[in-house]
């Protein structure tokens, strides 16, 4: 061990996925979590591109793919249910719209907590109150009184992240709106759902079912489109009125889904929205995932941006001997436009679902060669060097 102290916030995904990596590099690594324990179920999240060999250098592809959702490929469906058109897992090798490598964030969650609860402090149920760092490191008081002192802390803690509005400044000065809202929540699988995702849109809104692992259950999906959002994530009887409010009147299986709305133990709703910040470090403080560059679930990345920067981070602190000045820049040099491709992936797909303006010129013909640039260098626009020269206690990591 280096005797380097991390304290990262967030036990999700982020998290968990960068203490693999500091525990490899050699660091002493502590994970805070304010929950009381994994939280499970979730949305359905993909590996696609680069990130697959995160997941194998990190020795977990055996893992990842046997808690997969198995998904076989998505129908966009009329009101009355008939097929208007047909997606497979196995379109555009594996990186289409359902990826070969689709599981629940809560199923992800819990193979990076057990592939790292040996090695790694967690603690649940608290979270960070205060932090003050000087030259040598930080000082940490949490919620629960206790008070210790780490080299560096990480916020991994997502959209709504503390430690970022603690460091870098108000959540409304980071997050951008971008139009919609997204909710999710599981529901008895009563529809006769196989391996298949049904998605049924209408301008402004949709309404979607997928399957989610388990036979007996499935998962139901709004999106509508809202300028603003003034809803507390924590208002969860308000966000519940809310989603009732605007998808009155949507056809297809809503008013059935609706049914299981209060009955549901994991309902969730919140803005689609990115962080974009000018920066993702401050001193001996940094950020990674959602925290630091949410791309929004439109873009169908953020768990690759998390896993990737989790690798590139730990990296680069081990290569550059634990300095965080020199680690955290290489850092962010190397992850931003990988990060910027993926944010634009994002806001494309948010306009793509507006509500069309009949008044508004017809749109140009899109570019078609710089689209497919945009999306391969979504998918594949970062490098991941092998990190020779860094400590490394697990398997050998090969380019």
């Amino acid at each position: 061990m280096t005797g380097v102290k991390v304290l990262v916030a967030g036990a999700s995904i982020a998290g968990p996925a960068l203490a693999h990596w500091l525990r490899r590099r050699g660091a002493e690594v502590t994970v805070v979590e304010r929950a009381p324990g994994l939280r499970p179920g979730g949305q359905a999240v993909d590996a696609r591109g680069v990130t697959r060999e995160v997941i194998r250098r990190m020795g977990l592809d055996a893992a990842v793919r046997a808690a997969r959702t198995e998904t076989a490929g998505a129908h966009t469906v009329a009101a009355d249910g008939t097929v208007l058109e047909t997606f497979s897992a196995e379109d555009d090798g594996g990186d289409g719209y359902i990826s070969e490598i689709e599981i629940l964030r809560g199923d992800l969650s819990q193979v990076l907590y057990d592939d790292t609860r040996d090695g790694v402090e967690y603690v649940f149920d608290d979270r960070i109150a205060e932090l003050t760092q000087d030259a040598d490191g930080v000082d940490v008081v949490f919620a629960s009184g206790d008070r210790r002192r780490f080299d560096l802390v990480v916020g991994a803690d997502g959209l709504h992240s503390a430690l970022r509005g603690m460091v870098f400044g108000p959540h409304d000065e980071c997050v951008r709106h971008l139009g919609h809202v997204l909710a999710f929540y599981s529901v008895p699988n009563e529809f006769g759902l196989d391996r298949h995702v049904l998605e049924h849109q209408e301008p402004g809104r949709s309404a979607m079912l997928r399957p989610i692992g388990d036979a007996t259950r499935a998962m139901a999906m709004f999106s509508f489109v809202s300028p603003d959002f003034a809803v507390d994530y924590r208002d969860v009887e308000g966000q519940k009125r809310l989603l009732r409010e605007r998808v009155a009147g949507l056809g297809w299986l809503t008013p059935q889904l609706l049914e299981h709305l209060d009955d549901s133990p994991d309902f969730y709703l919140d803005q689609v929205a990115q962080v974009v910040l000018d920066r993702w470090s401050d001193g001996r403080v940094a950020l990674l995932g959602d925290a630091a560059f949410s791309s929004s679930p439109l873009s169908g990345q953020g768990t690759g941006l998390a896993l990737v920067g989790a690798y590139l981070l730990a990296g680069e602190l081990a290569v550059a001997g634990w300095d965080p000045a020199v680690a955290f820049a290489a850092y962010e040099e190397r992850m931003r436009p990988f990060v910027e491709a993926n944010q634009e992936i994002g806001r494309l797909h948010a306009k793509m679902r507006g509500i069309p303006d009949p008044d508004a010129e017809p749109a140009p013909e899109p570019d078609m060669a710089a689209l497919t640039d945009l999306v391969e260098r979504a998918l594949n626009g970062v490098e991941l060097p092998d990190y020779a020269e860094a400590p490394d206690s697990g398997a050998s990591i090969t380019s």
